[in-house]
């Protein structure tokens, strides 16, 4: 688990984060939401140890984080960010980069390793990409490959900023549903979203951020009805009832 107490974090001349306190909780699916600029991607590389803070404590099952390695915080938490680049090896070849805090130099990967790398390319429909070069695959199938990148880690906490990029509504809502079952699995997962449509749907608990501050922590019941979404992003939201749950949508 990893918890925020009090963080603050920002750039040389820009503080951005102010007095966070969130946990990541295992068994969960928690979906960070706001407007562009507000800090959700710096509160992701913050609390993965990518972005020192300024102020505050981030603890990784208790110990403070910079009490931990590199490769020990690797072991624990994927961090899965909105751009990469697009090395020209084959997409079996980048999953298993997820296997990096795992291995001693010189790296040499094991059974085990091909074994996790298999499982997790089936998680994300792309088992029929293994061979293919990643720059022959398109910005959807290529996001495909990273998160089975991060999911062959296999950490109890998975940070992802914006999954869904480039990928067409049916691979988003593939991704959604496995983060779903990643959390029934006993995981943490976190979400940076900008489709507050799917946040309200698929995310267990969401975190509204403005200004780099949570401006509301909640669930989709909770976070609908207290109107702070609405303010911070600028719009109106409405719902339907069906017999799936409640769908939400912009007015």
């Amino acid at each position: 688990m990893i918890r925020l107490q009090n963080l603050c974090a920002g750039y040389p001349g820009r503080p951005v984060l102010q007095d966070i306190t969130l946990n990541f909780l295992p068994g969960e699916v928690l979906a960070i939401i706001g407007p562009n600029g507000c800090g959700k991607s710096t509160l992701l590389r913050t609390a993965n140890g990518l972005l020192a803070k300024t102020a505050g404590q981030v603890f990784l099952d208790e110990a403070p984080l910079e009490a931990l390695t590199p490769k020990q915080i690797a072991q624990k938490t994927a961090y899965l960010p909105q751009s990469r680049a697009v090395p020209n090896i084959t997409a079996q070849r980048m999953v298993l980069h997820g296997r990096f805090p795992y291995l001693s130099y010189p790296r040499r990967y094991r059974q085990q390793d091909y074994e996790m790398v298999q499982k997790a390319l089936s998680w994300v429909g792309a088992t029929l990409l293994a061979d293919r070069p990643l720059p022959q695959l398109s910005g959807g199938q290529r996001q495909k490959i990273y998160l089975a990148m991060a999911l062959a880690q296999n950490t109890e906490t998975i940070l992802m900023d914006e999954p869904t990029t480039y990928l067409d509504v049916s691979c988003q809502l593939e991704v959604m549903a496995l983060s779903r079952r990643l959390a029934e699995e006993g995981k943490a997962v976190v979400l940076v979203l900008h489709d507050l449509c799917l946040a309200l749907q698929y995310a267990h608990r969401i975190a509204v951020m403005e200004n780099g501050r949570i401006l509301q922590t909640g669930t989709a019941e909770e976070v609908y009805l207290g109107k702070q979404l609405e303010q911070a992003m600028g719009i109106t939201l409405g719902r339907v009832e069906t017999s799936l749950g409640y769908r939400y949508f912009y007015k």
